[in-house]
This record gives C-alpha cells, sequence and structure tokens, in this order.
C-alpha cells in the first residue's frame, strides 16, 4: 500500500502546527490528525452565552517586534490578522491585612514599591530587581534555536560566547525558588506574598525575572480575541501551504513494520500510511497508548513514574453583569482562613479578569477567571458518578462564596459559569492529567529543560516526537521550536537543506 503521506502528524496544538508548517515549507507532503475539532491544544478559548473563556494563556513570548521568538511567529503567521495587549503590572498579592503587593513589570518602579513595602529587605530587592534589568538583554530563544544533535563545536563555541556575560545571574538565580527566595525576606507581608508573584512557588527565580524582563521589554503579549485566534492563524499559514488537517480524528494506535513507524490507524478503524510519523501530542499516551509500550527504556520509564511535578488546575469562568475594568487584571489574594477545595485546605486564590480585551464580553459585562492548582487524584476518583458534577458544583460555589467578601454582588451578577477540572483539561486536550505545561519548571526540572527529553524512542525507526512533553517547561514558542528543530533534523537526515520564508 503506496503512503498516504510523507509525514503523519499526531495532534493539531502548536508543536504539530509547526511541525507541519515547516514540513509543507521544506516539501514534504504532511497530514495532521486531531483528536478535538479545532486546533490549539492547551492554545484554546471556548463561547458560551455571549462570552469568550481563555484556556489559560497569560502571555506569549515573542510578540514584541524585533525581540526573541518574535521571527518565529512570524514565519508561522501567527500574527495575521491578530492584536496584542500588553500589561505592564503582572499581577497583584492582597493579604488579607488590606496589603497589596503590585508585580510592576518595570524594574525600576518594582524596586522602588518593593523597598516602600519592605525598606528592610532592601539588600535583597535590589539583588532581585538588578536580576530583571539583566534578563532585559537575555535572549531565550539562543538555547533552543538549533536542535542538540545537529549542533557543532563552532555553533557550542558561539552559544558559549552568548551565554558567558550572564552566567552569574543565571547561576544564582537557576537553583533558588520563588518559596527558596521568600524564606530570606524578614518582612511578613512580603514573605507570605512572594512565593506567588509568578502563579506558583517552586518556578526557578530566574523564570520570573525572564517573565518581567519580557513584559517589560513589550515582548509578552497576549493576542485580542483570546487564544484560540492565535492557534487559528498557524492552522491557516499551514493549510494555504497545502497541509491537510483531519478533526475530530483521534488515532488510536500507531502502525509499525519492523521497528519502523508507517502510520496510523484512526478510532474509527481508517489506516493511514507514511514515511515518517511524528506525534506532537501527550507524551505518556503516546508511548503506552498508541505504542502499548513496545519501545521504552528504563529513563522513560522514570519519566513517566508520576514523580515530576505537574501542573494540574481548576479554573471557573463566569460571564458578569460588573464592569472589572477599574480593578487590576490579576490577583491573588492571600486568606486568614482557609477553604477547603477538591479534599485540600487553600489559603490562596487566584481571581483575573479579561477587561483589557472587550471582545471577550458584552459591553458593560466582563469574563472573570478563578483559578487554583488542583488535584488529578481528588477528581479522577470521582470520574464516571454523579459526584463529579456535585463537587464541580461545590468547588465553584464555595469559592464564589469566598470571593464575596473582595467583589460584593458577584454571585448575583453572574450570567454563565463554566468549571474545568483537571479531568475536563486531560479530556479536551489529551494532556497526562490534565498538565497545562507538560512537567512543571522547577529548580529541580531546568536540568532536564536544559538537557532535553528524548525525542526518539528505542528501538523504533521513522518515528519522532515533539510538544511540550519533550520541552519541559512546556512555553508556546519553545514548543513551536520543537516542531521546526524536528523538520531541520528530518532535513538533514534526507540530505536536504532545511528552508523557512515569513508570509509575502
Amino acid at each position: 500500500m503506496a503512503p498516504t503521506a510523507d509525514i503523519i502528524i499526531i495532534g493539531a496544538g502548536i508543536s504539530g502546527l509547526a511541525a507541519g508548517y515547516y514540513a509543507q515549507m521544506n516539501g514534504y507532503r504532511s497530514i495532521i490528525f486531531e483528536a478535538h475539532d479545532q486546533p490549539g491544544g492547551l492554545c484554546t478559548a471556548w463561547q458560551r452565552q455571549g462570552y469568550t473563556f481563555d484556556g489559560g494563556i497569560h502571555y506569549i513570548f515573542g510578540t514584541g517586534e524585533g525581540q526573541p521568538f518574535y521571527d518565529l511567529w512570524r514565519e508561522l503567521g501567527a500574527f495575521e490578522g491578530l492584536e496584542f495587549t500588553n500589561q505592564t503590572e503582572f499581577m497583584q498579592i492582597h493579604g488579607p491585612q488590606g496589603e497589596v503587593l503590585r508585580v510592576h513589570s518595570q524594574p525600576d518602579a518594582l524596586e522602588a514599591h518593593l523597598l516602600e513595602l519592605a525598606p528592610e529587605d532592601a539588600k535583597l530587592i535590589e539583588a532581585f530587581c538588578k536580576g530583571v534589568r539583566k534578563f532585559k538583554d537575555f535572549d531565550l530563544s539562543m538555547l533552543q534555536q538549533k536542535p542538540k544533535s545537529l549542533m557543532t563545536a563552532a555553533d557550542w563555541a558561539r552559544l558559549g560566547k552568548q551565554v558567558l556575560p550572564f552566567m552569574g545571574v543565571l547561576g544564582k538565580w537557576s537553583q533558588l525558588s520563588l518559596r527558596d527566595l521568600a524564606a530570606q525576606v524578614k518582612t511578613p507581608f512580603l514573605r507570605s506574598a512572594m512565593p506567588h508573584m509568578f502563579a506558583w512557588p517552586d518556578v526557578p527565580v530566574m523564570v520570573g525575572m525572564s517573565l518581567l524582563a519580557y513584559l517589560d521589554n513589550g515582548n509578552a503579549g497576549q493576542p485580542v480575541g483570546a487564544a484560540l485566534n492565535f492557534a487559528r492563524a498557524i492552522e491557516q499559514r499551514y493549510l494555504a501551504l497545502g497541509g491537510e488537517i483531519h478533526y475530530s480524528a483521534p488515532v488510536e494506535r500507531v502502525l509499525v513494520e519492523n521497528d519502523q513507524a508507517v502510520g496510523v490507524q484512526l478510532h474509527s478503524h481508517e489506516t493511514y500510511r507514511a514515511r515518517r510519523v511524528i506525534s506532537a501530542c501527550d507524551g505518556r499516551r503516546t508511548i503506552f497508548d498508541l505504542l502499548r509500550g513496545e519501545y521504552i527504556n528504563r529513563r522513560l520509564e522514570k519519566l513517566y513514574d508520576g514523580h515530576l511535578p505537574l501542573h494540574s488546575q481548576l479554573q471557573v469562568s463566569l460571564g458578569v453583569n460588573l464592569d472589572f475594568s477599574q480593578r487590576p487584571h490579576w490577583v491573588t489574594h492571600l486568606l486568614a482562613e482557609p477553604i477547603a477545595i477538591a479534599g485540600q485546605d487553600r489559603y490562596e486564590i487566584g481571581v483575573k479578569h479579561y477587561c483589557f480585551d472587550p471582545s471577550l464580553a458584552p459591553p458593560g459585562k466582563s469574563v472573570v477567571v478563578i483559578m487554583l492548582t488542583s488535584p488529578y487524584s481528588y477528581w479522577q476518583q470521582l470520574s464516571g458518578h454523579t459526584a463529579y458534577h456535585a463537587a464541580e458544583s461545590q468547588a465553584a460555589r464555595s469559592l464564589i462564596e469566598r470571593l464575596e467578601e473582595f467583589y460584593p454582588g458577584l454571585g448575583a451578577s453572574i450570567e454563565c459559569m463554566d468549571v474545568a477540572t483537571p479531568l475536563s483539561y486531560e479530556r479536551y486536550t489529551g494532556n497526562w492529567q490534565g498538565a497545562s505545561c507538560g512537567w512543571l519548571l522547577t529548580k529541580d526540572t531546568l536540568p532536564l529543560m536544559i538537557k532535553g527529553v528524548p525525542k526518539r524512542l528505542p528501538g523504533l525507526g521513522q518515528f519522532y516526537m515533539v510538544s511540550q512533553w519533550t520541552e519541559p517547561g512546556g512555553s508556546l514558542p519553545i514548543v513551536a521550536l520543537s516542531g521546526r528543530n524536528m523538520i531541520t533534523e528530518i532535513c538533514r537526515e534526507d540530505g536536504r537543506g532545511f528552508e523557512t520564508a515569513l508570509p509575502g
């Protein structure tokens, strides 16, 4: 049976679309099979009763002209017809006694504010803000621009020269988490608030510094109209090059002959053959379900044995008949008394409104999203029972009732509500335990990100893996580069030069 395509790609998330685009650009005929009815994976949004709820993208690195990752997105057509908003304040943390920490992106403003809050921590504050200033000149993309397998001695020497001016700041702040940094703080409120400055306490400090630096550079915008529009723009670029996407077409297994991947079989039992197969979907499902665990080694078993941290999230999205535009757009409320959600006592609640993008709600109304981490195991044990939906409703009610303290009238103003648990994310995106970024980036998993995760499986030829599961940390430009770099490697295997071009 003749191959249907040169390359079959499983998954139309950002890495799959990127792999498809660069495949088409380099003369390969590709087909993408996507289980969902739309592209984007976790870069998504959905509509309810005139409101648009974003799937959780808070910023996209690379939206600033001339900045790192900008040309990558231009190649992919991600900016076609889109506008982006930029925030000068990342978030606020509100304490139980009315204290407020404003996480300014501008390092001078941040330093002045922190010194006012905690003058006794001046030395630590000055060192932190100095790090943010340093990262304004750090090009994160240089670490990922070329596959490591294709790096020559000259490439490594050039990279070393680029990184050398930043070795001090990288060494100091990569092995320190926000939680660790907060433990050094003397001022009680700053000590309790600092772990929440970048939404999770175990993030390496250097990652938070990079975020603030890119925000201040205008290089971390959010697409107007929600994240799905961003994915749609890349989808259209791919299709314009002759690519083909089959939606609502979940893959059941990868076809293998003589230890070579030769195609896929769908749940509908249709089969499609190709000279190569790229999995751009969930890593665990790829290895243990699509390939039945037949091509694995100890290293891969250990990656997926459950010991690495994941970010599973509960998101309650509200369409409310209130105007939140004069409120800070993202606040983490620290609670004096805990609230029990999904079997855990929580001492903080994250609340974000989207009034910076008026297209997401009717005039005078607002999209408000409540976010907190939530254990997958709690929701998984309720799956398939009426107790699951009861637990969803109870969690949403409890959160809304507690938030009335900060937003009077919130409950009575709700016109629609949507609750997404870790199981919801797993069901709609296929990601193991509903993880929003593969393995969570911490000081302990940072070396894994630098070293990389295997993109080929032992003993299996013509098969490749890309996505957030091969690039720990899972940021959008990094997973797009994952798809790009894989096609670069395939071109080299075939003795081709790698080609790309900007739209127009």
